[in-house]
């Protein structure tokens, strides 16, 4: 949600943010929100007046009594007025309403460093790491290389579930928890503190950190009750301090969760693999920190994750997310891209945010400043997600005779070099 008094102070970053955005809407819903906020204020102003006024009324009907006079007059004014201050609240609750969607659903002030866009082919490469590999024999995809040593079942998934869910066997199952146990120990090793969140979620911390569209697209809803599913376990940690007011600044955070999506209208959701599922591993990063380190967090978040990627030695590279593609909340965001050799083409594995303040002033968490309380910025980043990661090791790391080489960082974890069929 939108900082209501920088916008009464300084309008003007806001129409200078969505002039770059190049959306005119935008303008003329931000136009409608300082317009309905100055009515707010001027309603507010009358409704004080009318109920100072009663008091008033009283204490000259009280006089008059006394003094013998004639109060008729002044009984018809008191007996009207909770009808006009009635009415007066009705008017006052509709504006409010309106002006509270507008803060809610307005985008998040963007960063200089945020290029324009119409959608996410727009994106801007930033940075690519690691050389491509080359193969001397045909590359195969994960599903024939997986399925060719029996390490997944996705016909009885599918049979048992659905599409978008599979069944992970043997060596390859325990390569799973091998890159979960590595990251755990990566994160640990940076002084973030592991945290294993609730898997449902009230809708109204979810609100706080998506918009409803988002949310009709990739969260599952429990039917009757007033909570979901999580996607993702940023939402469980933004929810955590729900309310209160922080110190030691920064908090740095990573959870393991299971997270679950929908994944409405997602390209190949019905595709046999492990790329794209509606259940998946997940480790997240997330930081509550003060402003003046918001940008800071940012760059170490991004680090953290370019750091694990490194270790399994997958290349990849980093694409900043232009205004086409930046959800309302992101005041920034960056994505990290795998190298798939099957597809030939990058595919996303991390997505990095600064939402500023935007997500924590929904739920009103606050730190001490020497000038008072001041809302926190928070910020996330994917860790890992185990899914995809498996499918860029598998194709990565193919061999000709079929297995599969263990990356080194995870061979102590795993106790062998190599995935073979057994």
């Amino acid at each position: 949600m939108l900082d209501i008094k920088l916008i009464r102070d300084k309008p003007e970053l806001f129409e200078k943010a969505y002039s770059r955005m190049k959306r005119p809407e935008l303008h003329t819903q931000f136009k409608e929100l300082v317009e309905k906020d100055k009515q707010l204020r001027t309603l507010k102003g009358e409704l004080d007046g009318l109920r100072a006024q009663k008091n008033v009324l009283s204490q000259e009907v009280n006089v008059l009594r006394k003094a013998g006079k004639s109060i008729d007059a002044l009984l018809k004014k008191v007996k009207e007025l909770p009808e006009e201050v009635k009415k007066k609240e009705e008017e006052y609750g509709c504006v409010e309403n309106r002006v509270q969607e507008l803060l809610k659903t307005l985008p998040n002030l963007i960063h200089e460093k945020v290029p324009y866009g119409a959608s996410d082919k727009d994106n801007v490469e930033i940075k690519k790491w690691g050389k491509l590999p080359k193969f001397s024999f045909p590359v195969k995809n994960h599903v024939e290389i997986l399925e060719a040593l029996d390490a997944v079942d996705f016909d009885a998934s599918a049979r048992a579930t659905g599409s978008g869910f599979y069944y992970l066997k043997g060596d390859f199952a325990l390569l799973n928890q091998a890159l979960i146990h590595f990251v755990i120990d990566y994160m640990n090793k940076k002084k973030y503190i592991y945290i294993e969140p609730p898997l449902m979620l009230k809708k109204e911390i979810l609100f706080a950190g998506i918009d409803q569209k988002a949310f009709e697209q990739s969260i599952y809803s429990l039917e009757g009750e007033d909570t979901c599913m999580i996607g993702t376990s940023e939402f469980s940690l933004l929810g955590m301090h729900t309310e209160q007011v922080l110190t030691d600044l920064p908090k740095k955070y990573f959870s393991y969760t299971m997270c679950f999506r929908k994944e409405i209208g997602a390209h190949g959701i019905n595709e046999k693999g492990l790329w794209r599922t509606h259940q998946f591993n997940k480790i997240e990063q997330f930081i509550f920190c003060s402003k003046e380190d918001s940008w800071k967090m940012y760059d170490e978040l991004l680090k953290n994750t370019e750091g694990i990627f490194q270790a399994l030695k997958l290349p990849y590279r980093v694409v900043e997310l232009c205004t086409g593609d930046l959800a309302v909340w992101k005041a920034r965001s960056a994505d990290v891209e795998v190298w798939r050799p099957t597809t030939e083409a990058y595919g996303e594995v991390a997505s990095l945010s600064n939402c500023t303040d935007y997500q924590a002033r929904n739920l009103n968490i606050k730190y001490e400043t020497k000038e008072g309380k001041e809302i926190v910025h928070t910020l996330n980043n994917t860790a890992l997600a185990t899914s995809r990661a498996l499918v860029a090791i598998v194709e990565h790391y193919q061999q000709k005779d079929g297995s599969i080489a263990i990356p080194k960082v995870l061979q102590k974890y795993m106790g062998k070099k190599v995935i073979k069929k057994v």
